[in-house]
């Protein structure tokens, strides 16, 4: 990044500085270039141009002279410029702040830039930390899921112990059901033969004289 020097009229005077161009639309710049302003003092907005009275520049506070500054687009740049008027600072001031007001110049360019990079680290780094916490979210979800199917594969186990002791339950209860089907034929039979032996010896008993 570089300066210029670089003269504008000002209330129709000249006025001498130090500009740069930015590779940004004026709308970006301008917010930036207020706030960086107000280093310097009050900025107030004076015809076309920002004026700041009683400056502060360079670690010096000034009582005399004015700090002019100005913001133009340049298609889709735009430039910043600061300047003097000569004739309303003292001799021995213009030179120091000339010189200072090409430093600030430079320093917002590179200030400006910077804090551009750092939004645009900014928000790829809350990206990235979106995504992290989603990662660290499934992660822990997977974790829990095969918590889940450990639990289910052990119910699963359970509920198939409990099918084949249930069919073989089943089986003893047939078995025992077919048993039982069997005893009470016989006992049935028997029964019958029984009751006709009884018969009999009721007969012999009627015979009898």
């Amino acid at each position: 990044m570089t300066t210029e020097g670089h003269s504008q009229k000002v209330n129709g005077d000249t006025a001498e500085g130090y500009a740069t161009t930015l590779e940004a639309k004026k709308e970006e710049v301008s917010i930036a270039w207020n706030k960086f302003l107000k280093d310097f003092g009050k900025p107030k907005v004076g015809s076309g141009v920002t004026i700041i009275s009683e400056p502060a520049l360079g670690g010096t506070a000034y009582q005399q002279g004015v700090i002019y500054a100005d913001l133009k687009a340049k298609g889709e740049s735009t430039e910043v410029w600061l300047g003097i008027k000569e004739g309303e600072w003292t001799v021995n001031d213009i030179g120091i702040v000339k010189k200072d007001l090409e430093k600030e110049v430079y320093r917002f360019g590179i200030k400006f830039y910077k804090d551009k990079i750092q939004a645009q680290i900014d928000e790829a780094q809350r990206a990235y930390d979106a995504t992290t916490r989603q990662s660290q979210r499934l992660v822990n979800q997977n974790k829990d899921l095969n918590i889940q199917l450990g639990n289910n594969e052990q119910e699963k186990l359970k509920l198939e112990e409990r099918l084949e002791g249930n069919k073989l339950e089943h089986a003893v209860l047939l078995q025992k059901i077919e048993n039982n089907k069997l005893a009470q034929d016989s006992v049935a039979q028997a029964s019958e033969q029984i009751k006709k032996v009884i018969e009999l010896h009721k007969d012999r008993q009627r015979k009898v004289n």
